[in-house]
């Protein structure tokens, strides 16, 4: 059983640094949003910190907004974060067998989309110290970007807060369009869910229902119609 040496942990943060300089932009839009919440910076740094996961931050934000309950923050961050899942069995086959479950845990912490798609093309097995140095840094960039924003959230008026605001939708936004125009499927499911999140929000009855559980409902709603609907195709998925 080999862990590896220093010179891959130095590789790990040498890879890791665009990782790094991403996360900060991302993470200050965070810390900016849950200063408008009221968030203190340490408290919106250790968000970052025993979190790692964007989506999963920012949907947290509504619900501790409105002062929701854990249940629905539990839910919610399964659905969110259920891709994390098939991401560690993908990476668990490039792992030594023998390798222990304190050194598979500390992995499986900084396994994001980003450090994923690092770690799962990088040639050979992946060694633990690689994976440290990636995570080390990339989550360093991740927190620092949230103290900063958190930190400017407190500090800046308040009319140019709700301007940098609006970073995450645009950062949202440039995620989704380029997919939206290659594939009706991607096309309609991002229509049914802006309609189901209207519907939720302004129909009697249903919009009694708490922000929490209606981002719960739309999302697996529109993801199981979805898979229905226009499955990906195996050959599409290789």
């Amino acid at each position: 059983m080999e862990v590896g040496k220093i010179s891959d942990f130095r590789d790990g943060c040498r890879d890791a640094i665009p990782i790094c300089l991403g996360y900060i932009a991302v993470s200050f839009a965070f810390g900016i949003e849950s200063s408008k919440i009221g968030m203190t910076p340490f408290q919106s740094m250790m968000t970052s910190l025993l979190n790692v996961t964007s989506a999963g931050q920012f949907s947290a934000l509504s619900i501790i907004a409105a002062q929701g309950s854990f249940i629905e923050l539990i839910v919610l961050q399964f659905i969110i974060n259920l891709r994390y899942m098939l991401m560690s069995a993908a990476l668990s086959q490039k792992l030594d067998p023998e390798l222990p479950m304190p050194y598979r845990l500390g992995i499986s912490y900084g396994v994001t989309d980003e450090i994923f798609g690092v770690s799962v093309l990088k040639k050979g097995k992946l060694y633990p110290m690689y994976s440290y140095g990636l995570i080390f840094i990339s989550v360093f960039g991740w927190v620092l970007g949230t103290l900063l924003g958190a930190m400017a959230g407190q500090i800046m008026p308040h009319r140019l807060i709700s301007c940098l605001g609006l970073a995450i939708y645009g950062m949202f936004i440039a995620i989704i369009v380029p997919d939206t125009r290659k594939s009706s499927a991607v096309m309609a499911v991002v229509a049914s869910a802006m309609a189901l999140s209207t519907l939720f929000t302004y129909a009697p009855i249903v919009n009694h229902i708490s922000s929490g559980f209606r981002i719960i409902i739309v999302t697996v709603a529109v993801a199981a119609a979805a898979s229905v609907i226009a499955p990906i195709k195996e050959d599409e998925d290789e």
